[in-house]
């Protein structure tokens, strides 16, 4: 266990100075699981989760999603479809304040469930 969360330390280093297990950053916060959504950028990677929204006016739930860009460290090997773990990190640029922390597993569907 390290970074005092349920996760394993990968097998795989790196000289990543923002990865949370060989570099100094540091967690805090909420975590999330989700899907990867994208890994089109370079270090990034989109994590998008699905959630029901509650509307009273027809006693029913709707669906919402949420996308969240997260630092992808070097050492840990991250592919589309896969169930990812992220955790709240200070600040690493305009938009990305979380950093990958555990992969679940790799889904073998394409693209993702629509």
């Amino acid at each position: 266990m390290a970074l005092g969360l349920n996760v394993d330390r990968p097998d795989a280093t790196c000289d990543d100075d923002n990865c949370p297990f060989h570099g100094t950053l540091s967690v805090r916060g909420q975590t999330i699981e989700g899907t990867v959504a994208s890994t089109d950028m370079d270090k990034t990677v989109i994590v998008e989760r699905e959630y029901d929204v509650g509307v009273p006016k027809y006693d029913r739930l709707m669906k919402r999603r949420s996308r969240v860009p997260a630092h992808a460290p070097e050492c840990l090997d991250l592919s589309e479809g896969a169930t990812v773990t992220i955790a709240e990190c200070r600040p690493l640029s305009k938009t990305k304040s979380h950093v990958v922390v555990d992969v679940a597993e790799a889904s073998d569907e394409p693209g993702g469930a629509d």
